[in-house]
């Protein structure tokens, strides 16, 4: 068992500054209870993969990161063979000897989960960046923990990794896929929460500035924006504002620093206007 109950859940995420819900840590809880991969889908930067990293923070295990992206091959997310190192014994010996074998095999992250004999969390990121073709490659793994190699047989899991997806729901994922794996959407934090998060992340904050930031971020997100602020950029403008000593988000402070939080200029413009802060030119 990877965790106790849900509330262990959230004491353990608790303890390495990822601060749960309800819904979260039953999730968490029960992806490791049942055996199944979890898959988080929300908005970009509400904390989908620094859940999966905290999940293996808190239990002591590994994190093996497949990073997903448009062009993800078997090649880079399975496995592939060193040709270079075949082609040299084929020239130093019999071209009959096995080129397939143990020491020619170069595993990616997929493999290296799959034969990890300690605890590993798998953290399959922006699933919905790859191909479609790439979720037809994942069944067998997140079906029976196990992948087939075609030279060298079918290869199980000799522990169970502990599987994160994430999706930020560009695309549709396939029923196939979702039907393996259980479901947790993550929307962005409440006000109240995200105050606490920040408190938990910029201990040196106070709870008034806090409660500001956590406040404004909630009224920028709720702009008509290209990209809406993620929690770790209220960190980080949590941080900006204690760097340039200030413990006030007066309206200047805040026209000041928009760029740490919206990074396309018709949001920052749009905030301004809707806002009412001073105009960019007068900053």
């Amino acid at each position: 068992m990877w965790f106790d109950s849900p509330a262990d859940v959230s004491r353990r995420l608790a303890g390495v500054d990822y601060l749960s819900d309800d819904a979260i840590s039953t999730s968490v809880f029960l992806a490791a209870a049942l055996g199944k991969p979890l898959l988080v889908e929300g908005p970009a930067g509400v904390g989908k993969t620094q859940l999966a990293k905290a999940v293996a923070q808190a239990t002591g295990s590994e994190l093996v990161r497949l990073q997903c992206y448009e062009g993800l091959d078997e090649a880079r997310a399975l496995y592939e063979w060193n040709y270079k190192k075949q082609l040299l014994r084929i020239q130093a010996t019999s071209a009959d000897d096995d080129i397939f074998g143990e020491e020619f095999l170069l595993e990616r992250p997929l493999l290296k989960a799959i034969r990890a004999t300690h605890p590993t969390v798998l953290l399959i990121d922006e699933m919905d960046k790859a191909d479609v073709e790439v979720e037809g490659l994942l069944l067998e793994l997140l079906s029976d923990f196990q992948v087939t190699i075609p030279e060298l047989g079918t290869i199980t899991a000799a522990r169970k990794p502990y599987v994160v997806l994430t999706s930020n729901a560009t695309r549709e994922l396939s029923e196939a896929l979702k039907r393996r794996c259980l479901y947790l959407h993550i929307e962005y934090p409440t006000p109240e929460r995200e105050r606490d998060i920040l408190m938990k992340q910029v201990p040196t904050i106070t709870q008034s500035l806090a409660e500001q930031l956590a406040r404004t971020v909630a009224t920028l997100r709720a702009l008509e924006l290209k990209k809406a602020p993620s929690v770790a950029e209220t960190v980080d403008w949590a941080n900006t504002l204690l760097a340039l000593g200030r413990d006030d988000l007066d309206e200047a402070t805040m026209a000041g620093t928009l760029g740490v939080v919206l990074k396309h200029v018709s949001d920052q413009t749009r905030a301004v206007k809707e806002l009412g802060l001073p105009d960019v030119a007068d900053r």
